[in-house]
């Protein structure tokens, strides 16, 4: 007997770290018969199981690690969560910013100090220790009960370390005296000898949250606005349908349709769902989908997909697909396989703490217990334990990647370019290969005139104005295009008796003129095509290019031919230099037929070319790519696209196109240009180099200074000042990246 294998995706609330995430793992690996993968990115759980199992008993077994759970379903809930979340670290960051800035003031400014102030400091101090940290006990305790460790166990003991002595020098070490003033002194030992009451640190222990929920708060911003590709893909589908029963048309919900149900979907409606077209003529705006910006014309024995927009007939569908069959359907499946096999970010700062924690907790212990052997004195040895703590205190570790993240994300929305978080800098640094999707991303998605034959003897200029007037009634993508063209010419004369035959064309008369534009095939049912070899060559030419083409017939003479195509935006060759002369290789994919991805991959200077490709084949493209040793980046615009760019290395999105596209990447282009997908690249780069500058300098600053801490050399008030530094330095290495520079701005590279 086969034991069937199962499945279950939990969204898991509370992490806070990649450790967080390897507990909640670990923890449902115990289970007999589960295997589970949490993504501390995406704060989701996949489990895979068999046996007995209900949702239930995994959501037990996360609360059991100290966390919560809610099924993926329950959408609205996690939203809710996610909000609660980012919403708490706001209230905590400016309620202990609000009494820190006072605390920090009095405590490092002697001038400012009255009779008594140390007592006011530690009145403002108390409600910041003991609710502002709290989120940092909180994890902190957790962590003890697992024999765990991490950034949050150094902050919390940090802060409680500096709090605790603080307030012990004030009620026991005589420190509370009305007339005591903060002391500065290098030294510990100097401190003891020249017998001043114990220093207070109350500013650090205020302080060191501040610093840190200002991180988490940014974090916890961006993870709030990066919404589920899943949810805007099911966001797509509409509500009710309106099915055919016993001849009666019945508006019914989409879940009750069923295979084989006769639907009606009306000019300007999405179609409930897969299925065969049993009567009408149409156009199908299937770009949402195909991402091909030319419209697909249907009638009897046309598959349509569900989602896509029926532009201008009324048609009678069969529905063959329904629910989890649908195409839409398929896509989503593609995005969450492509989202559940990407790894879980390693951030480097808990990787650093994963293994610095536990040594600076032992090096105050052993700094402790030194020198109580050598000196004998208690409060100059707890003085440099604390000194030790605090002085490790990742400060500067903690705001190393959000600071400059904000400063590299403030300037690249001023360029047009959304960076989503550190795991997008990282890959950026790995990138040698581009994928880039032709309709919406090389071309501008948008239809346009490219040629225009007039039969012999006819001027140009009045065919055009004829088509145009009749197709000023229309709103057809191609009509839109025609009209377009001939904008700048004068109006012939009135319009009377416009007609729209749906997936066919339009009439009109225009003065005495019978003026039909459309498919060729329908206007040459009218019109006199004896002769007429121009029209055939155009034809031709038209097909080899595959562009779309309208004909256009007077009084049923046959008048001119319409080429229209997607134009080729002006700073894609450039772009696709400047990726180049990065390492970066390139391959251009294409619905088109290769003749036409050839075109325009020459127009660009692209060489490696994929053809035909269907959405599913976009993501094999990208896997191949990742199978022979490279690190892709994907650029893209459409819902075709999404799962792609999920799968790729590195997602890039144009803003123009789908919202799906874009919430499925790791950068929008909200500057619809190519370029700006070189300058995303760069900036991403310069980030990641200015954040590991930040990493080594906060990493080097406590190898250097955690020794001198523990030989008293460094008491815990100037420790505390240098932990500030060390952060004062991190935010300005940070701002240097607001000097970034579009490769636009700069003169184009010569060969």
């Amino acid at each position: 007997m086969s034991i069937e294998l199962q499945e279950i995706n939990l969204a898991v609330i509370g992490m806070t770290c990649t450790s967080c995430a390897q507990r909640v793992q670990t923890k449902l690996n115990q289970l007999p018969g589960v295997t589970a993968s949490v993504n501390y990115a995406t704060e989701s759980a996949h489990i895979d199981f068999t046996g007995q199992y209900l949702p239930a008993d995994f959501v037990r077994s996360i609360r059991e690690a100290g966390y919560d759970a809610i099924a993926p379903e329950r959408q609205s809930e996690v939203d809710e969560a996610i909000a609660n979340d980012a919403s708490s670290i706001r209230r905590h960051f400016w309620f202990s910013l609000a009494f820190a800035i006072p605390v920090v003031l009095l405590s490092m400014v002697p001038v400012l100090q009255f009779s008594g102030w140390q007592w006011f400091v530690f009145a403002l101090t108390t409600p910041v220790v003991l609710w502002g940290a709290w989120p940092f006990h909180k994890v902190a305790w957790l962590n003890l009960r697992h024999g765990a460790a991490n950034m949050d166990t150094l902050i919390s003991l940090g802060t409680l370390a500096a709090y605790l002595w603080s307030v012990w020098a004030l009620l026991l070490g005589g420190s509370g005296a009305l007339n005591f003033r903060a002391t500065h002194s290098l030294f510990i030992g100097a401190m003891a000898d020249m017998g001043h009451a114990p220093a207070l640190y109350f500013e650090v222990a205020a302080a060191l949250p501040v610093f840190v929920l200002a991180g988490r708060w940014f974090e916890s911003r961006a993870k709030r606005n990066s919404s589920s590709a899943m949810r805007a893909l099911l966001s797509l589908r509409i509500d009710r349908a309106t099915v055919v029963r016993d001849g009666i048309e019945v508006e019914v919900p989409l879940v009750e349709l069923m295979v084989g149900d006769l639907f009606i979907t009306k000019p300007g409606e999405r179609i409930a769902t897969d299925g065969e077209v049993i009567d009408g003529e149409s156009s199908v705006d299937e770009a949402l989908l195909t991402g091909e910006s030319v419209p697909v014309s249907v009638g009897p024995g046309s598959k349509v997909v569900g989602a896509t927009v029926n532009l201008d007939g009324r048609l009678l569908v069969r529905a063959t697909g329904v629910g989890e069959q649908t195409k839409l359907a398929q896509i989503a499946r593609l995005v969450a396989a492509a989202q559940s096999g990407k790894a879980p970010i390693q951030r480097l700062a808990d990787r650093i703490a994963a293994v610095f924690v536990p040594t600076v907790l032992g090096l105050s212990l052993l700094t402790l217990v030194g020198w109580l052997l050598v000196t004998g004195d208690t409060q100059a040895a707890f003085a440099a334990a604390v000194a030790v703590v605090i002085i490790a205190c990742p400060c500067a570790l903690g705001l190393a990647t959000p600071i400059a993240l904000l400063v590299g994300t403030g300037r690249g929305a001023q360029l047009g370019i959304v960076l989503r978080g550190p795991e997008t800098l990282e890959q950026s640094r790995r990138i040698d290969a581009m994928v880039l999707d032709k309709t919406g991303t090389i071309t501008t998605g948008v239809m346009a005139v490219q040629s225009f034959t007039v039969a012999p003897g006819h001027d140009r200029g009045e065919v055009l104005k004829l088509a145009a007037e009749v197709e000023s009634y229309s709103e057809h993508p191609l009509a839109r295009a025609i009209v377009a063209a001939a904008d700048a010419l004068e109006p012939i004369g009135s319009v009377s008796g416009f007609l729209n035959s749906p997936g066919r064309g339009a009439t009109a008369t225009i003065g005495e003129v019978f003026v039909r534009v459309g498919r060729p095939t329908w206007v040459l049912e009218q019109a006199n095509h004896s002769g007429a070899a121009w029209f055939d060559a155009a034809i031709r030419a038209a097909a080899e290019f595959g562009s779309a083409v309208v004909a256009v017939s007077g009084n049923d003479e046959l008048l001119g031919l319409i080429s229209l195509t997607d134009t080729v935006r002006p700073t894609s060759r450039r772009a696709v230099g400047e990726l180049n002369q990065m390492g970066i290789s390139i391959t251009m994919l294409s619905g088109d037929s290769l003749a036409v991805a050839r075109k325009v991959a020459a127009a660009v200077g692209i060489e490696d070319i994929v053809a035909d490709v269907h959405p599913d084949e976009k993501v094999a493209a990208v896997v191949a790519a990742q199978t022979s040793g490279k690190v892709v980046a994907m650029v893209g615009d459409g819902v075709n696209d999404a799962a792609a760019l999920v799968q790729a290395d590195l997602g890039i999105a144009m803003s123009a196109g789908s919202d799906i596209a874009i919430e499925a990447s790791d950068i929008t282009l909200v500057r619809n240009d190519l370029l700006a997908a070189v300058d995303a690249i760069r900036l991403a780069r310069r980030t990641l180099r200015i954040i590991k500058g930040n990493l080594f300098w906060a990493f080097a600053y406590n190898v250097a200074m955690i020794p001198l801490a523990a030989v008293g050399l460094l008491n815990p008030l100037l420790a505390g000042a240098a932990m500030a530094f060390s952060s004062v330095f991190v935010v300005a290495n940070s701002l240097r990246l607001r000097r970034f520079q579009s490769i636009s701005a700069m003169a184009p590279a010569t060969t």
